[in-house]
């Protein structure tokens, strides 16, 4: 039912003091039929966090494969081993892409894949420490928690002694994929192989202890409802009150192309996603950053995104990534810092170059 006005007042208030949302108030936000008040309670919050700033930064991706032992419905991306489509990249592979950013004014390489079973911890650790090697001046954001619960047990590992070894060979943060929904029910039904829930809370915050800087993200619009959505965000603010660990959150919205699942739900709208990267922002009252992921949204809803409370819209990315574009999206995602900068000023923000922990970056 629609939000009533006594419930709008209170929203409202609790905004304007910085007073915390419950969940009954995510709810009501999803049922408010006005995008614009949304639209302004959630610039209210992103202006307290970040001003009027918008960020963006200078990256890349390595891909390591898309060989994966999980079999998730929504995943256009994963492969098996020999199939058509298929990669795995050598650590020759990897040094040869990294050589090409020699020189390069980049700040972060990004590195995530499937989770491939004839790989084990040694190997990505090895990987790493190539890529270091490589780009000595280049932040490492490495492996989703679903990549290192695999590494982790094949090798008989605790997640902090996996971490460990990891950080000694290169490895500075982690991204935040993976999380899909938290919800148990959905979860079986969409990744039912996947890292579960507890584990993925666990392993960020076995990360944030050893002082590994990570993301989070949340997959909406496929199954799940906007009370999962809510869920899923509750459980990461109570994390990080525990431990402050996670610079930014990335909604990402399900996209349909090359997957099992997509014959069946199709795809949300935008408004739709709007509305999501604006309850998003409110609910998620003590991570700094919500970032509009322009390969998955389009660079036109990503704009419009700013308007509802994204302060940051990822990098150049340089057509170095293919997880989305094999599901439907642009297939050569890559935008220079001028373009990436007029988007931001058109919207009417302040672009601000950061590196991979948010310190702006001098020109």
């Amino acid at each position: 039912m629609p939000m009533t006005g006594k419930q709008q007042n209170r929203i409202v208030s609790r905004i304007k003091h910085g007073q915390r949302l419950s969940f009954d108030d995510g709810l009501a936000l999803y049922e408010c039929p006005d995008l614009n008040r949304l639209a302004t309670l959630a610039t209210c919050v992103r202006r307290r966090h970040n001003g009027n700033a918008v960020y963006y930064n200078r990256n890349f991706h390595i891909e390591p494969t898309n060989v994966c032992v999980n079999d998730c419905v929504f995943c256009s991306y994963r492969r098996r081993a020999g199939e058509d489509g298929s990669w795995a990249l050598s650590l020759d592979d990897v040094r040869e892409l990294c050589r090409r950013y020699v020189g390069a004014p980049v700040t972060e390489v990004h590195i995530v894949g499937g989770v491939h079973p004839g790989r084990d911890i040694y190997f990505y650790a090895a990987l790493l420490d190539v890529v270091r090697q490589t780009l000595p001046q280049v932040a490492i954001k490495a492996f989703t928690a679903v990549e290192i619960d695999y590494m982790a047990k094949h090798a008989g590992m605790s997640y902090e002694k996996a971490l460990r070894l990891l950080q000694e060979n290169g490895l500075a943060a982690m991204p935040g994929g993976g999380a899909e929904i938290f919800d148990e029910t959905v979860r079986r039904q969409i990744c039912p192989r996947k890292t579960d829930a507890q584990t993925w809370l666990y392993i960020h915050e076995t990360a944030h202890d050893l002082g590994i800087r990570t993301n989070a993200t949340m997959l909406f619009g496929h199954i799940e409802t906007p009370a999962h959505r809510i869920d899923h965000l509750i459980r990461l603010r109570e994390l990080q009150d525990t431990t402050g660990g996670f610079d930014a959150f990335i909604p990402l919205k399900y996209k349909a192309s090359n997957n099992a699942l997509g014959a069946v739900v199709g795809e949300i709208s935008t408004s739709d996603v709007l509305r999501t990267i604006a309850v998003c922002r409110m609910m998620l009252d003590n991570i700094a950053h919500i970032k509009a992921y322009w390969p998955m949204l389009g660079k036109d809803v990503m704009q419009l995104a700013l308007l509802f409370g994204a302060d940051d819209i990822y990098g150049t990315i340089d057509d170095s990534t293919r997880i989305y574009s094999m599901a439907g999206a642009d297939e050569h995602p890559s935008l220079c810092v001028p373009e990436l900068e007029n988007i931001i000023t058109d919207a009417g923000f302040v672009p601000t170059e950061r590196d991979t922990f948010y310190n702006t970056v001098t020109k």
